[in-house]
């Protein structure tokens, strides 16, 4: 979706990238620089040696850390995408406000569809997170209250893929749905 909107020459903001999957593709489209910000040293670590292998280390940056703590020290981007963190973040709007106001024109995300059943998957994953002590949680946040924040800072729909379990948006800034 994002590729048909045109990503031709821009720089990209990917957030919580893992192993820079969206960044290498989009690259490849003819981004001309991207910066990955992922708070996994391990991730950063495999995707700096598939950029290398790539031979685009030159046009991909990385950045080690929490994206909600260093938001005001990142520079705007023309594209920036989330895919499959917001649920990772307890407190959505933090991360999908401060995500957005970096954005100069296209705003990407994947997250899971506000239905039952993906509550209850996420319930049940929770749960045995905790019996095994593992810290980390996920969370499935209402859909129409992303939607309404990113529409109050300045961005309409532009298009709208569902999954079984996924949600994928692209949001343009400044036009007509």
């Amino acid at each position: 979706m994002l590729v048909r909107a045109g990503v031709e020459d821009a720089t990209l903001l990917d957030i919580g990238g893992g192993i820079c999957a969206i960044p290498f593709a989009l690259l490849r489209a003819g981004v001309r620089e991207a910066l990955d910000v992922d708070a996994s040293v391990p991730y950063l670590e495999v995707a700096r040696d598939e950029a290398a292998r790539l031979g685009v280390g030159e046009r991909l940056g990385f950045q080690g850390a929490d994206f909600v703590e260093i938001a005001p020290q990142l520079p705007a981007a023309d594209i920036v995408t989330l895919d499959r963190v917001v649920c990772c973040y307890a407190d959505m709007e933090p991360l999908v406000r401060l995500s957005a106001e970096r954005c100069r024109r296209l705003y990407g995300l994947v997250y899971p569809r506000d239905q039952w059943i993906e509550r209850t998957v996420v319930q049940i994953q929770n749960f045995f997170r905790a019996l095994w002590r593992n810290p980390f949680r996920s969370f499935v946040h209402p859909v129409a209250a992303m939607d309404a924040l990113i529409r109050s800072l300045g961005f309409t729909l532009r298009s709208k893929v569902r999954t079984f379990a996924w949600e994928v948006v692209v949001y343009e800034r400044g036009t007509r749905a």
